[in-house]
C-alpha cells in the first residue's frame, strides 16, 4: 500500500504494508508483526544513514539497542485491549503500537540523559556506547560524556518525530486520526512537564508536597505508558466515549502504581534485576514519595545530608535506606502501592468491560504492583 510523500525524504520511511487487510489469528502473533516493523523502521533508518557518514549510522545502531529487551508493555497493552473490544482493522493497530514503542523509547533515552544514566536494561544505552566510543578515540572523560549526551537528545528527537509520524499517518478517517494524533502530542506534552517538575524538584527549587508528587508521576509515566495505549485501543476499535473514558481512568490508576513501584525499586530493588543503579535516585536527589513521606522524621534528618550529593557512595547510600526505612516511608509507600491497585481492580470491575479485558487490566495491575524490574 503506497502513501504520498513529502518533497523531501522522511527521518525514518514508512514500512509496506499490505494490500489485503491484515488477518493475525492472536495477540502473539499481532505482537511478532511489531517486532517485524520495528525492525523494518530501524533497517531502513540504518540503511539511509549510512549516507551521512559512520557517526550517524552508529546513533541509529545504538538506537535499535535501545529498542531490544524491553517488555513492549504498552504496544501489547494496546493490542490485547483492541482484541478484546472487537476491533477488526488491525493495519491501523499494529501501526501505532509500533509508534508506541518508539515513542516509549525517545522517552527513555531523553530521560538517561536528564538523570545521568550511561546504563539501561544492564548494557550500555546511547549516552554510555557514544561516551565508551569516545574514550576509544582518545577524548577525556568530561567531552566524551558530552559527546555522549548530545547524541542522545538527538536520538530521541529523532525516535518522537518518527512516532508522531507514523500516527499521522494511519489509515484511519479523519476524526480518528486526528484524536489520535491529539492523543500522542498529549503524551508527550505531560511527559515533558513531569520530567520537568521531576528535575525542578530534584534541583531544590521548590519542595512538593506528596499531591504534587502524584501529579508528576501522572503527566511523567502514567499517561503516555497506561492511559495511551488504554486510549488509542477503544478509538481504534470504534467503542463509546465513555468506554474510552474509564480505560483512561483505569490507565491513569495503573500508571500511578507502575511508578510507585517503580520509584521503591529505584532505591530498595536489584540492580541485577532492574538493569540500572540503585542509587542513582539518591544520588540525584529525586523527590520521589519516599523522600516526602520521610521528610521531617528524626530518621530522615540525621542523614539527609548525604541526600543528593554527586559523591555519593554505596555507604552512604545504605544510610539512606537505613533511614527511609526507620522513618517508616517504605512502608508508607508499600501500603500505597497496594491502596492503588485495589482502586485500579475496583475501576475495572465496575467499567461494564468484556470479561477477558478486565481479567487482562486486573492481572496488569497485580504484576504492576509485584514487579521486581
Amino acid at each position: 500500500m503506497t502513501h504520498d510523500l513529502a518533497a523531501s525524504a522522511p527521518l525514518v520511511e514508512p514500512v509496506a504494508r499490505p494490500a489485503a487487510p491484515l488477518v493475525l489469528p492472536n495477540l502473539a502473533a499481532a505482537m511478532a508483526e511489531v517486532e517485524r516493523r520495528l525492525d523494518l523502521v530501524l533497517d531502513e533508518a540504518l540503511r539511509r544513514s549510512r549516507a551521512h557518514g559512520p557517526h550517524y549510522e552508529q546513533l541509529w545502531r545504538a538506537v535499535r539497542t535501545m529498542t531490544q529487551g524491553g517488555k513492549r508493555l504498552r504496544p501489547r497493552l494496546l493490542l490485547a485491549t483492541f482484541l478484546h473490544l472487537g476491533g477488526t482493522r488491525l493495519e491501523p493497530a499494529v501501526e501505532l503500537a509500533v509508534a508506541v514503542e518508539l515513542l516509549h523509547t525517545a522517552l527513555l533515552v531523553h530521560d538517561d540523559v536528564i538523570d545521568g544514566d550511561v546504563e539501561r536494561r544492564g548494557v550500555l544505552n546511547v549516552v554510555g556506547a557514544f561516551e565508551q566510543a569516545a574514550r576509544a578515540e582518545g577524548l577525556p572523560e568530561h567531552p566524551a560524556r558530552r559527546w555522549g549526551e548530545q547524541a542522545a537528545l538527538l536520538a530521541g528527537d529523532l525516535l518522537l518525530t518518527s512516532a508522531l509520524r507514523i500516527t499521522a499517518r494511519l489509515e484511519l478517517d479523519h476524526a480518528r486520526r486526528t484524536a489520535l494524533v491529539e492523543l500522542v502530542d498529549e503524551s508527550v506534552y505531560r511527559a515533558a512537564a513531569g520530567e520537568l517538575a521531576d528535575v525542578t524538584y530534584a534541583a531544590g527549587l521548590a519542595a512538593p508536597a506528596p499531591s504534587d508528587i502524584r501529579r508528576l508521576m501522572a503527566d511523567k509515566t502514567a499517561h503516555y505508558s497506561l492511559e495511551l495505549p488504554l486510549r488509542a485501543a477503544a478509538l481504534l476499535a470504534g467503542a463509546p466515549e465513555w468506554l474510552g473514558d474509564r480505560l483512561g481512568a483505569i490507565g491513569h490508576r495503573l500508571g500511578l502504581v507502575f511508578q510507585m513501584r517503580d520509584d521503591l525499586l529505584g532505591v530498595f530493588g536489584s540492580a541485577a534485576e532492574t538493569g540500572k543503579s540503585c542509587s542513582n535516585d539518591l544520588r540525584e536527589g529525586k523527590q520521589t514519595l519516599l523522600v516526602a513521606y520521610a521528610r521531617g522524621t528524626a530518621e530522615w534528618s540525621a542523614a539527609a545530608h548525604l541526600f543528593g550529593r554527586e559523591d555519593l557512595d554505596e555507604v552512604g547510600a545504605e544510610v539512606l535506606r537505613a533511614a527511609l526505612e526507620a522513618s517508616g516511608a517504605r512502608a508508607r509507600l508499600e501500603q500505597e502501592v497496594h491502596d492503588e491497585r485495589d482502586a485500579a481492580l475496583t475501576l475495572i470491575a465496575g467499567a461494564d468491560l468484556p470479561a477477558a479485558l478486565a481479567r487482562l487490566l486486573a492481572a496488569e495491575a497485580e504484576r504492576a504492583a509485584e514487579r521486581r524490574s
